[in-house]
């Protein structure tokens, strides 16, 4: 038996449905590290065997897992756990290199690139003028091919001349360019994804996102970049450490 499931404790006797005792004990123990994003786990019927449960009672807890988003399922591959991320809200670092710092493979779905008219909204927070141009970048940001989020940025052209030089890193890009992005601005809301973001993000319509607006400065306190990202909040997590 893998030594993991050996650390699972179900009392049939108690007043706790089975399913929810499995469901919490593996819940707690993939949240713990016990298993990596992409591992695989075994199926209902192994997953019954192994513990002497039924297979009703270990469909009902990975129901439980997918419904929190713990788990994903591919019909013919099986039962994987899903990338989560812990985002600190005070440290400025890229997308790809949270993925790649944490183990994940980052990818992009790209939806647009192109050079366009800033709107009137763009020029006020990125301080342009009137005959100004702006790369603008949409794409699905992935996680080991998992939809984790929309983007949507907006950069003045001086800074990104060329939007199809952006492949995976933004960031990277501009730090080449001599361009770094030295300190951003973020808020945080929440909303509810309409239908086009829904089939995007690949979750219900209506449902929960959070949606982050960062406003990136140069050394020279230059506005650089305007990035609005739409996180799914069942692979996302963001975490700020407070002092006394």
């Amino acid at each position: 038996m893998d030594t993991r499931f050996q650390q699972l404790r179900l009392n049939p006797a108690g007043a706790t449905p089975l399913y929810q005792q499995l469901a919490r004990q593996l819940e707690q123990a993939i949240e713990a590290g016990a298993w990596q994003a992409g591992e695989a786990l075994p199926s209902e019927r192994s997953l019954a065997e192994t513990l002497a449960v039924s297979r009703i009672t270990a469909r009902k807890a990975l129901d439980r897992l997918a419904e929190l988003g713990l788990i994903r399922r591919s019909r013919g591959s099986g039962t994987f756990i899903t990338p989560r991320l812990n985002q600190s809200l005070t440290r400025l670092v890229s997308f790809t290199e949270m993925l790649t710092q944490r183990g994940f493979t980052p990818s992009s779905h790209w939806l647009s690139r192109s050079l366009a008219t800033p709107s009137a909204e763009e020029s006020m927070r990125l301080g342009l003028g009137a005959d100004a141009r702006v790369a603008r970048l949409r794409r699905l940001r992935l996680a080991d091919d998992v939809v984790m989020a929309v983007e949507e940025s907006c950069l003045p052209a001086s800074v990104l001349p060329d939007p199809m030089a952006v492949e995976t890193s933004l960031y990277a890009v501009m730090e080449s360019a001599g361009k770094p992005v030295v300190r951003a601005l973020q808020h945080v809301t929440a909303i509810n994804a309409d239908a086009e973001l829904a089939e995007l993000a690949e979750v219900p319509s209506g449902q929960a996102l959070l949606k982050i607006t960062r406003l990136g400065y140069l050394g020279d306190g230059t506005a650089a970049e305007l990035t609005i990202t739409y996180c799914r909040t069942d692979y996302y997590d963001f975490m700020v450490e407070l002092t006394r």
